[in-house]
């Protein structure tokens, strides 16, 4: 009984940790986090950088990507610390800059245009990947075994920049569906301010959307001497079709999308319930978009979506019967891995706020074991998050580079922890790099807005250059926290 009691306190005492206490916090400068979480993607361009980049330390790269297989490949993004550029977390962290602005562009302000050139230059590499040769997708570029056996910057790498491809004959429905997504999710961000353009990548959404749907399979039995265990797809491609197919009818509007949604949706995962985010699984991302039509404009055959989305949103709330002990550290993180957490709490993060939006604009609540959790909770609990990682945490660190007074020094980044090409123009081989990946000073390029894969279950961090799982950068960690910092940077006054 003593422990049952004891249990109840803790309990207790974390709900009013997480929903309570961010409300009279002191604010950070959210709009300087918004600004450096949209460069961090500057620094992780490949190819012909354009004039302002604003990480001055980065030089052009991997400008021959796809000739020798007669594609122009050029451009897109390394996923983090290395200098791969791998289709399905590209894609996934395209579709979270999209979602972001298409949600939270309007509290951007001056990041709005910075916002808009991360999602085209992700999209304008996809746009090139789905359309160089008709009934194919390229799916990577570079030997990732090769390039993992070096410590190069991307201006000197010389490992092989092979290209790999899906089509008929090797399915990847996976990335191919997170592809369309993104796609889609792009063509709605420039509906207004570019619309030829929005078009050709609705056009190109579609197309790919059909390939992956008539051609079933995973990229990860296609290609999996080639994309395992890097980004192996675990979930399977059912849940990429169902998200591919929603981002469709919102970029769209054409029926036929709602449609394929209704008859396939229980077929393709609609009737799990899951708890987690990320690049690989999108099964509870699809529910919130899909409860935002059920909210918002009242369509018909999505309660299922809606309800399971409150069985997700319920169970990251502390002090109600629904909650999931266990989800947090000690100082409040929620916690779901021990690889590169960071990145389930940014997206985590993103979706309780897109949900709070979307039960706003509904008058609705969310019901969690009889008890209402309005928006306002939700915003709160979102708040949390995004103060841990910009330094209200037991550590008082920062978790993105460049932002308050103490912050990783050491990220796990090839390009960050040599010299620049303008301060060491001489080229650096292979193994030659590995002195800087061992060395103990700080790195000597600053990896502006970088969020690292953060602390442990016990809220410790080790600023290790050699510890990846918690010292790596991501693209697909910074994107989902795209919008709830540019929420935050224009409503705090109203939430503080």
């Amino acid at each position: 009984m003593e422990g049952r009691s004891s249990r109840l306190f803790v309990t207790v005492a974390l709900f009013h940790l997480l929903l309570l206490a961010p409300r009279l916090a002191v604010a950070f400068n959210y709009a300087d986090a918004l600004a450096k979480s949209i460069i961090f993607f500057e620094g992780q361009r490949s190819g012909k950088l354009p004039p302002g980049n604003r990480m001055p330390w980065r030089a052009d790269s991997g400008l021959t990507d796809g000739a020798q297989h007669n594609v122009d490949l050029v451009g897109g993004y390394y996923d983090a610390g290395d200098n791969v550029k791998f289709g399905l977390p590209m894609a996934f962290s395209t579709t979270m800059l999209a979602w972001s602005v298409t949600d939270f562009g309007k509290f951007m302000g001056a990041q709005l245009p910075h916002a808009r050139d991360a999602v085209r230059w992700g999209a304008d590499y996809l746009l090139k990947a789905a359309t160089a040769t008709p009934g194919a997708l390229y799916v990577q570029v570079g030997d990732p075994g090769r390039d993992h056996a070096c410590w190069e910057r991307p201006e000197d790498m010389d490992t092989p920049r092979g290209v790999y491809r899906v089509d008929a004959s090797k399915p990847g429905s996976d990335v191919a569906g997170e592809t369309a997504a993104a796609l889609a999710a792009s063509s709605v961000v420039f509906r207004r301010s570019d619309p030829a353009y929005s078009a050709r990548l609705l056009h190109a959404a579609m197309a790919v959307f059909e390939f992956a749907d008539r051609h079933r399979g995973s990229y990860s039995d296609s290609l999996s001497a080639d994309v395992c265990p890097y980004y192996c797809s675990y979930s399977g491609y059912h849940d990429e079709l169902l998200w591919a197919a929603s981002w469709l009818h919102r970029a769209s509007n054409n029926a036929t999308y709602m449609t394929y949604v209704q008859a396939y949706g229980m077929q393709l995962g609609a009737g799990d319930d899951d708890y987690s985010f990320s690049w690989d699984d999108k099964r509870v991302a699809t529910k919130v978009l899909l409860s935002r039509g059920f909210l918002r404009r009242k369509l018909q055959g999505l309660e299922l979506y809606k309800s399971h989305s409150d069985s997700y949103i319920c169970s990251l709330v502390p002090g109600t019967s629904s909650f999931q002990a266990g989800q947090y550290t000690p100082g409040g993180l929620i916690y779901k891995e021990g690889e590169s957490n960071m990145q389930y709490v940014t997206t985590a993060t993103f979706l309780v706020l897109a949900y709070a939006k979307y039960l706003k604009s509904g008058r609705a609540t969310v019901s969690c074991g009889g008890r209402d959790v309005a928006p306002a909770d939700l915003v709160a609990l979102a708040k949390r998050q995004v103060d841990y990682i910009l330094g209200k945490n037991p550590a008082g660190r920062s978790y993105m580079v460049g932002f308050g007074a103490r912050y990783p020094e050491r990220a796990h980044h090839r390009g960050a922890s040599m010299p620049s090409v303008r301060a060491h123009p001489g080229r650096i081989g292979c193994d030659a790099g590995f002195q800087y990946l061992h060395a103990a000073g700080a790195n000597p390029n600053v990896l502006t807005g970088a969020v690292l894969g953060g602390p442990d279950a016990h809220d410790s961090f080790d600023d290790d250059r050699g510890n990846y799982a918690q010292s790596e950068p991501a693209t697909y960690i910074n994107a989902p926290l795209v919008g709830p910092l540019a929420f935050f940077a224009g409503t705090i006054k109203k939430y503080n």
